[in-house]
C-alpha cells in the first residue's frame, strides 16, 4: 500500500495546531500568548483555521528556548522541524501552489 504524501503546508499546519494544543494544555502558556495576541478564549478555536493566527502560534513557542525544547520534547518533533514549520507557513508560495 502507497503511503499518502502531505505537502510540506500541510504537515506545518499540523505542527501548529500541535504547538496550539500544548500550549493550551498550561495555563501559564496559552495565557501569556492570548494576552500577546489579543485573542479571547471564545475565538481561540476559530481563529486556529486562520495561517497568519498559525504563523504566531509558532513564533510565539519559538521566542522562548525552554518553550522550544518543551514543545519539542512533548511532541517528539526536533527543534529543527518546528523551525521548518514556521518557515512553510511564512512561505506564501504554498498557498499559490495548493489547487
Amino acid at each position: 500500500m502507497k503511503k499518502r504524501s502531505q505537502n510540506p503546508r500541510e504537515v506545518a499546519e499540523i505542527v501548529a495546531v500541535q504547538a496550539l494544543s500544548f500550549l493550551a494544555g498550561d495555563p501559564e502558556r496559552i495565557g501569556r500568548f492570548l494576552a500577546e495576541t489579543g485573542i479571547g478564549p471564545e475565538t481561540l478555536r476559530s481563529s486556529a483555521a486562520d495561517p497568519n493566527f498559525l504563523v504566531s502560534v509558532l513564533d510565539f513557542v519559538l521566542r522562548d528556548e525552554e518553550t522550544v525544547k518543551a514543545f519539542a520534547a512533548h511532541s517528539k518533533l526536533h527543534p529543527t522541524n518546528i523551525m521548518a514549520a514556521r518557515q512553510v507557513l511564512g512561505d506564501r508560495q504554498w498557498e499559490r501552489d495548493v489547487p
